[in-house]
């Protein structure tokens, strides 16, 4: 039997709550935690990047992830993302974050370059063999440009704290492919919101969600439908769901979420440069989308 915790059920990817002015609100933060973890989540990830993980200045993403510990309160495990240009940064963030009380990790291929083969394989392990704590692979070819293959999960099968995966290359076909290749070696996550119905039924254990951090009851009902495989209903929700939780599929997916979360009293819309707030038609057409779905939310 494995050492480390199984992971399961949702843990939501969360936004990095901001002032006007670009600073911390941890505040928010705070206030968006507690929301979250009321509504039934499983796990928390911060600093990840919907929560601008590369944006932040060090000294932050430390101050996030000790609000975040602090907020849980042992009652739910904080994970952190991990998106470092350099393998030393990455290891130094991931030695300060296991002090602060985090968890595990999500950790993404190097940021800014890309790595060959040979070298993500190389990152994937130099990082496992720094920390003790478990952590999962954080797989989005469409964003970062890296594909870790089935294949290549087979050959890191052997990594004893990489107990889970992020899968986000938008295939969900990845799923079955997976489990044929390394059975349940892996807590198997998908990343991709609109996606989540699909991937429910072909087999996962885990939701990192987006969008749905600004509707988390909701979100958190369609998950216990699809593990009551109560699948009508399921299909019902997703369908009111599924035109907010496609916001995250965009290149201004920060934005998008923010803006939403801000419309449901869950945040405010600021994110950190080079990201701007969105403006004019572009903020009228996401506005749209948002209330004209919130105008049907369904009751409790």
């Amino acid at each position: 039997m494995s050492a480390y915790p199984k992971w399961t059920g949702v843990f939501p990817a969360v936004v990095t709550q901001m002032h006007e002015d670009q600073s911390l609100d941890l505040a928010g933060c705070t206030r968006h935690f507690e929301a979250l973890i009321g509504s039934g989540i499983s796990g928390l990830i911060v600093c990840g990047s919907l929560g601008e993980n590369q944006c932040l200045q060090p000294e932050e993403k430390r101050e996030v992830v000790k609000c975040a510990v602090q907020v849980a309160n042992g009652r739910i495990p904080v994970v952190s993302g991990v998106a470092e240009m350099s393998t030393q940064a990455a290891i130094d963030y991931m030695h300060d974050a296991a002090d602060l009380g985090a968890a595990g990790f999500m950790i993404m291929p190097p940021m800014v370059y890309k790595p060959d083969v040979a070298e993500t394989m190389h990152w994937f392990r130099t990082l496992a063999a720094a920390t003790p704590l478990p952590w999962m692979l954080y797989n989005n070819p469409v964003g970062y440009h890296t594909d870790v293959t089935p294949e290549m999960f087979q050959s890191l099968a052997d990594i004893p704290n990489l107990t889970s995966i992020k899968e986000s290359s938008a295939n969900p076909r990845r799923v079955t492919e997976l489990r044929n290749l390394v059975g349940d070696r892996y807590q198997i996550f998908t990343g991709v919101d609109d996606l989540i119905l699909e991937c429910s039924i072909l087999g996962i254990d885990g939701w990192v969600a987006g969008s749905g951090i600004a509707f988390p009851e909701e979100n958190q009902r369609l998950w216990d439908l699809t593990r009551a495989g109560r699948w009508d209903e399921a299909r019902t929700l997703y369908r009111w769901t599924q035109p907010l939780m496609k916001l995250d599929t965009h290149v201004h997916f920060v934005q998008y979420i923010k803006l939403l979360c801000q419309e449901t009293g869950l945040g405010k819309e600021w994110v950190r440069e080079p990201r701007l707030p969105i403006s004019g038609q572009e903020r009228d057409q996401v506005l749209k989308i948002i209330r004209t779905a919130l105008a049907s939310r369904p009751k409790a």
